[in-house]
């Protein structure tokens, strides 16, 4: 897989500073590639204030956290306890197809990836900040390389069942900090269900986890290899609207990925109530309906979705597909109360963020809250309306 390491110039921090803030099918074939504002004058757009928030958008005061000892979270921008926020967050590879689902604990992950494996088999990986207390996680199934570049940008504790052969070089990398069932020194830190037929039957605990991470002397703390700022968030009290963006912010109160996931055809609604993008979605062989938690109940909620078209190659044996995570000039969609904008991405470097831009070249500003993203090849096609 190859890699571009070329430097973007980051201009105009000033959605940084103030917020960190057609009712048509709208078809994502017709906006990959370059963008069609490249002859739009480069400057920022007029963030959003609190004296122009619409009277739909869910404002909250979260200026205090609600009790002594707590800090913003890098992965959510949410309050959470201090120890939760300096200790490394688990990056557990999940399997989405009939046999796999419900998932259990996966509404707990504060940033969720899904990405096609073989062919349009689905997968996901899911992120969680605060998992020491977590009974039972998954189900878990083997890696692929490129949710291993992802994990690095959290510096996360890479928690899987094995792997096709092209990621070993990888995972013996010095920096590379994982838990892999298949292998007998961490077979420990997993269990089978009785629920259902292997290999979707496999989970994990916090305390397991915690315990094997402690056997294999790996720090808890994050160890300076990432940014500090991953994404930039704005305020409950001072929400990105995006209509600070015009027309170019197009409407999307719903999201459907099915040209992207066939096999699990998702979808997200967004509900002004509570200013959340709920995910539903219809397995081939199943009812559609809401991605739920199989321990809760709880549906899958986001404030924020990042759509990440990226470069891909299918390599052939087993259908095993791989994608470019390191790229300058790939381009995608933000989507957060019920609009979205087209925006670019950029990875430079294996700890680096992969970082999202407006068409101006300004990083997108980010609702406090969970993020979806959906990492797609570039040649397929989402819709939204």
């Amino acid at each position: 897989m190859s890699r571009i390491k070329c430097c973007f110039l980051l201009t105009a921090l000033v959605m940084l500073l103030t917020a960190c803030g057609q009712e048509n099918d709208f078809d994502n074939s017709t906006t990959t590639g370059e963008s069609e504002s490249a002859s739009v004058p480069v400057v920022p757009p007029s963030p959003t204030t609190p004296d122009n928030i619409p009277s739909n958008i869910v404002v909250e005061d979260d200026s205090q956290p609600p009790r002594e000892g707590m800090v913003r979270s890098r992965l959510t921008n949410e309050w959470v306890d201090a120890s939760v926020a300096e200790t490394r967050p688990i990056a557990v590879i999940i399997p989405n197809e009939v046999a796999a689902a419900p998932h259990y604990n996966l509404s707990e992950a504060s940033i969720l990836y899904e990405a096609n494996v073989e062919g349009y088999v689905s997968r996901m990986m899911a992120v969680y900040e605060d998992w020491k207390d977590l009974d039972k996680i998954g189900n878990i199934r083997s890696l692929r390389s490129y949710y291993a570049y992802w994990a690095f940008e959290w510096d996360a504790f890479i928690v899987h069942m094995g792997g096709p052969y092209f990621i070993n070089d990888l995972m013996a990398e010095e920096t590379t900090q994982n838990i892999d069932g298949t292998l007998d020194s961490d077979s420990a830190a997993f269990f089978r269900s009785a629920d259902r037929s292997a290999p979707h039957n496999t989970y994990t605990s916090g305390s397991a986890l915690t315990r094997m991470i402690g056997e294999k002397g790996y720090p808890l703390k994050y160890r300076g290899l990432t940014e500090d700022t991953h994404f930039c968030f704005a305020p409950k009290a001072s929400p990105n609207t995006l209509l600070q963006y015009d027309s170019e912010a197009k409407n999307a109160s719903y999201i459907d990925m099915s040209g992207c996931y066939p096999l699990t055809r998702c979808y997200f609604e967004f509900n002004e109530e509570d200013g959340l993008y709920y995910r539903s979605q219809h397995l081939s062989g199943a009812s559609d309906g809401p991605h739920a938690d199989a321990l809760t109940g709880e549906q899958l909620t986001f404030k924020n979705i990042l759509v990440q078209n990226v470069k891909y190659e299918d390599l052939g044996s087993g259908g095993y597909l791989a994608f470019q995570c390191h790229d300058t000039t790939r381009d995608g969609w933000f989507f957060t109360n019920g609009k979205g904008i087209h925006v670019k991405w950029e990875k430079t470097g294996d700890y680096g963020a992969t970082k999202f831009y407006d068409d101006y070249g300004n990083e997108v500003v980010l609702n406090t809250g969970k993020t979806m993203i959906c990492v797609v090849k570039e040649d397929d096609n989402f819709t939204f309306r």
